[in-house]
């Protein structure tokens, strides 16, 4: 399903979410890294991805982020942008979406995950709506309820959230 076709299914889906799960590397960033000659690690995020997370956020939908490789950087952007749910350096992702789910007291259905490649599928299995993005590995993409017009990075997320608060009401 492309980010063009909202049909029935799909927004009986998004009708029940309650907490949206984040990959970072090639969800909210473009999947590439820039890497100093000291090892620092440089990313780069889209403020309407950001304007996304603060609009689900607001509108009562928890969001979580969970990704396999540590980022002092997206620690600090997740945490100003109101998410309080971050786990970084997880790459059996499966455990800390069960623990997330347990603390908010949710079930498969009230939780949506996106992502873009296969350490995402765990998740995106069990959640009642699997987002991903334009440009997620054909493995993914073929299992995804609703995939994005944007690539990762590029405003991807706005676009889930847009979906998610629209079907619910609450987009405006």
């Amino acid at each position: 399903m492309t980010g063009t076709v909202i049909d029935e299914a799909l927004v009986a889906r998004a009708l029940k979410i309650r907490c949206v799960f984040l990959d970072i590397d090639g969800v909210l960033t473009d999947c590439r890294l820039w890497l100093g000659p000291d090892g620092t690690e440089w990313k780069t995020v889209h403020v309407r991805d950001g304007l996304g997370i603060k609009m689900l956020l607001r509108a009562g939908i928890e969001v979580a982020v969970i990704s396999g490789r540590p980022s002092a950087a997206m620690q600090q952007r997740l945490e100003s942008l109101g998410v309080s749910h971050i786990a970084l350096s997880t790459e059996d992702k499966l455990p800390e979406y069960e623990r997330v789910q347990a603390r908010l007291g949710l079930d498969d259905a009230a939780c949506a995950a996106m992502g873009d490649d296969t350490p995402d599928l765990p998740l995106m299995q069990r959640a009642g709506l699997a987002l991903t993005v334009a440009d997620a590995h054909p493995s993914v993409a073929s299992r995804a309820h609703w995939q994005s017009q944007h690539n990762g990075g590029f405003g991807a997320v706005r676009e889930a959230a847009d979906l998610i608060l629209a079907a619910q009401g609450k987009l405006g």
